[in-house]
């Protein structure tokens, strides 16, 4: 079946006429008598009866146009749409917990405003998974915590936040300046494993030839704000995210001598990936914010 024997098909039942049909798509009539003959031998019917002044579709005809409206109409919706495809194509956002819940909503609303019928599919998981995620190609861009992963990565700086220890006004310390090894004796509400936030914590320990071992271990850096400001143990998050405990004095700093913790927060994605419109006009929206912006 030939799409443009089906638009003769419609223009010929349009107008009434092959001579007509020819004007109206701009070919010539003996173009017009082929595609029929072609579509009648396929039929292995007549599509048109033939009168002097011109011709109607018979039964067979009609149910043959009603057949190809879908098609016609389909095929015209793409044609509108073919030269906008990349502004139709979603991009898909794979993020580490805590970019998610600051840095990536305001992202996505400076490009929300600069091309406002941009698709979006938002993924929130660890850093390492986010990785992960990336690297199978299930997502076209990852917002990382941490060092810069190796792999055949452009990868955009977006700023860095701090990690800080915080607990309970009235939770016991022997002092509010402790050593690595002093704060592994103590009851730890950590990040889980995996998570940019564990694994800066882990790496530095591991320096000291110390181990975390959580009495609590979360994803959801809230719940372990709430045990800290319960006096359960010591919890290591972002200042950003301690912040309205540390204001209403529900959580105090704790210093930590000689661990000083920090993580870069970086947009990743592949070096040889395909650059659609949408998907350039974040990339500028990223480039364009200030290098070291604190969370």
């Amino acid at each position: 079946m030939v799409l443009r024997h089906l638009e003769i098909l419609e223009a010929i039942a349009e107008t009434g006429t092959f001579t007509s049909a020819a004007k109206k798509l701009y070919i010539t009539q003996s173009a017009v008598s082929h595609a029929v003959a072609e579509l009648e031998k396929q039929a292995g019917t007549a599509l048109f009866e033939r009168f002097p002044k011109g011709v109607i579709l018979t039964p067979c005809g009609v149910s043959l146009l009603e057949e190809s409206r879908n098609i016609l109409t389909a095929c015209r919706n793409l044609d509108r749409r073919i030269n906008h495809l990349e502004e139709n194509t979603p991009i898909n956002i794979v993020s580490s917990i805590t970019i998610a819940s600051f840095l990536l909503p305001e992202i996505l609303s400076q490009l929300k405003t600069s091309f406002p019928e941009i698709q979006i599919s938002v993924r929130v998981a660890s850093a390492n998974t986010a990785i992960d995620i990336l690297q199978r190609g299930n997502a076209d861009i990852a917002f990382w915590e941490g060092i810069a992963p190796k792999g055949n990565f452009h990868t955009i700086l977006l700023g860095s936040y701090k990690l800080c220890a915080a607990c309970a006004p009235d939770f016991y310390l022997s002092d509010l300046t402790i050593t690595p090894a002093q704060l592994c004796d103590y009851p730890l509400l950590l990040r889980e494993q995996g998570s940019a936030i564990r694994d800066t914590l882990d790496n530095i320990l591991a320096l000291a030839n110390l181990k975390a071992e959580p009495v609590w271990e979360s994803v959801n850096s809230l719940a372990l704000i709430k045990a800290a400001e319960a006096g359960l143990g010591i919890t290591i998050l972002p200042e950003k995210l301690l912040l309205d405990s540390l204001l209403l004095k529900k959580l105090h700093i704790i210093r930590l001598a000689g661990m000083e913790m920090e993580n870069q927060m970086l947009a990743l994605f592949h070096k040889d990936k395909y650059i659609t419109k949408p998907f350039q006009i974040l990339i500028d929206i990223l480039k364009s914010r200030n290098e070291f912006r604190s969370l």
